[in-house]
């Protein structure tokens, strides 16, 4: 299994940017892909979850987010994008695409990340 991110960039304070992210490989069921971050010096931290069920999609954000950024996904469910509105320099990080995911049908969920993508936020 594979993910790939990008988007990433330099952006001024307020403006915007567009993440992707693809998974692929052997893939059975994904049941949530995500954006986490690593800002200098801290801890990895949540950014945003989505999950696709029949009838409704579900999302996540952390708090220091929500009302800014909008994460979504695709219909054949195997990419998620996060749209980041009003980027302040604080959103300066590096952000990882996570899945967590079957590989077969009897096999135990996993967690898979991507490589990560730098977004830098200038004041």
């Amino acid at each position: 299994v594979q993910l790939q991110a990008s988007g990433g960039g330099l952006v001024q304070a307020g403006g915007s940017l567009n993440l992707s992210c693809e998974a692929s490989g052997t893939i059975f069921s994904i049941a949530t892909m995500g954006w986490y971050r690593q800002p200098p010096g801290k801890q990895r931290e949540l950014v945003a979850t989505f999950s696709s069920k029949t009838t409704s999609d579900y999302t996540d954000y952390a708090a220091s987010v929500k009302g800014r950024f909008t994460i979504s996904g695709d219909g054949a469910w195997n990419r998620v994008f996060l749209q980041m509105n009003g980027l302040k320099p604080e959103d300066t990080s590096v952000y990882y695409c996570s899945a967590d995911l079957w590989i077969t049908d009897y096999s135990g969920k996993q967690t898979y990340w991507g490589q990560g993508t730098l977004v830098t936020v200038s004041s």
